[in-house]
């Protein structure tokens, strides 16, 4: 099986923030062979059964704020030819990278297996007894980690500090990545030389023990204990039992890798600042041969951030708008006119809405921002134990004019599980909106600060190109990982 990454922008080529490893596994081959079952390949190739789980596994640069699309092709191998075109063509399938990560349980039934959901563990260990190794003292011990390889030997990863003068000590905890101890593999052998510290380099060995990450992963208790052993010594000496014993605690981070969104609102500005829809030169109008300045932002950012959506429903809202049949001002209604069910299906099913709204609403104004900020916090207010993250879009022409309770509905939205994206579309000035992102001086409303930068802005002179939205877009999503990440810390959520 392989995996290929398309649509390279050589405009957006920026650094990945994490490396993604991709397990794969086939359930229900098509059987081609007349006496044995599908061989699938190119991975390592797994003999004669239609359900294979493959070990190798793939590691690909992850880049959030871009659509990574993959491709896996399933052969069946006959031979000991490199040549894949002799192989058996079971079939492909198509996914993005964006969809394996947001699907539930980072399991997309695509014939792909679970991904792992963090990369990032904080561990501390400490001894206990350890054999005294200094004449006129104790012992100054340290640690040394290293991860198994393919065939059979062993790297160092790791090195603790060491703590003099002692035969019971407890090192400072310490971050490292599960790839760069294990390679990803929970249940590949991890080993750990205990060393008493010389100042001449000629550090002398007190023992060893052998474990995994998915043991480490345990946490504190009893089978997190370890007896340190000297080969040496446990051969010479018929009563010895051990030379101490290491106790081990881990916790695993948040990191970039959960990104599993559960609510991706999207909502979208109807003043009458932005023109009649039916005149060419409204940021509204409805072109039948080309997406308008809305339709362009919104189809940009959501095509991107609907994969981290799991259910793909869409709670999508207009604001400043005068609604049938009583001509009533809303700042927060849905775009599909149903009030008992604002959500949307797929990004598609947003911009049927705002297509639909824009035949039967009156476009008027203000443009107030705090309405639907409150009505969207007041969804992530109910769900603060870390199983649900809220992200809301908004779609302008910059112009807002309720201000003073937008920054207030900001300052309290930053203390939920929540982040902004606002995207400026059309020639208006986005000063004011600038304000509300707090990349230099943090946003406060009556003396009290956001305890969060919760708000990312985008804005763009020009829309009547597509790629004008599609350049907005590493600006504004990727620093959502970090707020959700940091939300998650903060809180103290533990990882799923």
């Amino acid at each position: 099986m392989m995996a290929s990454i398309g649509e390279f922008d050589p405009l957006n080529n920026i650094v990945p923030a994490t490396k993604i490893e991709v397990t794969v596994s086939c359930r229900d081959l098509l059987d081609v062979d007349t006496f044995s079952k599908s061989d699938p390949g190119i991975t390592e190739v797994i003999d004669n059964t239609l359900n294979p789980n493959f070990v190798r596994k793939f590691f690909l640069d992850f880049f959030f704020e871009e659509k990574q699309n993959l491709r896996f092709d399933v052969y069946n191998v006959d031979s000991r030819s490199s040549n894949i075109s002799k192989f058996d063509f079971l079939g492909q399938t198509f996914c993005t990278l964006g969809e394996i990560i947001g699907s539930t349980g980072g399991r997309l039934e695509k014939s792909l297996s679970n991904m792992l959901i963090y990369d990032i563990a904080t561990m501390q260990l400490c001894a206990n007894k350890l054999d005294k190794k200094d004449f006129f003292g104790k012992s100054d011990p340290f640690l040394v980690f290293y991860r198994s390889n393919e065939d059979g030997t062993f790297t160092i990863c790791h090195k603790t500090e060491v703590v003099k003068n002692t035969l019971n000590p407890v090192w400072q905890p310490f971050t490292i990545a599960v790839r760069a101890l294990c390679n990803g593999d929970y249940d590949r052998t991890v080993k750990v030389d205990v060393y008493d510290w010389d100042r001449d380099g000629s550090h002398d060995f007190i023992g060893e023990f052998t474990t995994s990450y998915r043991d480490f992963s345990r946490g504190q208790n009893q089978f997190n204990v370890y007896e340190v052993l000297n080969p040496k010594k446990k051969g010479r000496k018929k009563k010895y039992i051990n030379s101490g014993t290491v106790t081990t605690g881990i916790s695993s981070e948040w990191t970039f890798i959960y990104l599993h969104f559960s609510c991706v609102s999207m909502c979208v500005c109807l003043c009458s600042l932005t023109g009649n829809p039916s005149q060419p030169t409204s940021l509204h109008y409805m072109n039948p041969y080309q997406m308008n300045a809305y339709a362009m932002a919104l189809k940009a950012v959501g095509e991107i951030i609907q994969d981290y959506d799991s259910d793909k429903l869409f709670p999508a809202y207009g604001f400043g708008a005068k609604l049938p049949p009583d001509g009533k001002i809303s700042h927060a209604f849905p775009l599909s006119g149903d009030n008992e069910n604002p959500n949307c299906v797929g990004i598609e099913g947003v911009l049927e809405a705002y297509f639909q709204s824009l035949r039967t609403v009156q476009l008027y104004g203000p443009t107030n921002f705090s309405p639907v900020i409150n009505q969207v916090a007041r969804s992530a207010q109910d769900v603060t134990d870390g199983s649900q993250y809220f992200v809301l879009l908004m779609i302008t022409d910059g112009v807002i004019s309720d201000m003073v309770q937008t920054k207030e509905a900001v300052v309290n939205a930053a203390a939920l599980p929540m982040s902004i994206i606002i995207v400026g579309v059309g020639p208006a000035k986005f000063d004011a909106m600038e304000e509300l992102d707090g990349d230099e001086v943090r946003v406060s409303s009556r003396g009290r600060f956001a305890e969060r930068d919760i708000v990312q802005v985008g804005c763009g002179q020009t829309t009547s190109e597509y790629l004008n939205c599609i350049s907005l877009i590493p600006r504004i999503l990727s620093p959502c990982l970090l707020l959700k990440s940091h939300w998650m810390k903060r809180s103290a959520v533990p990882p799923l």
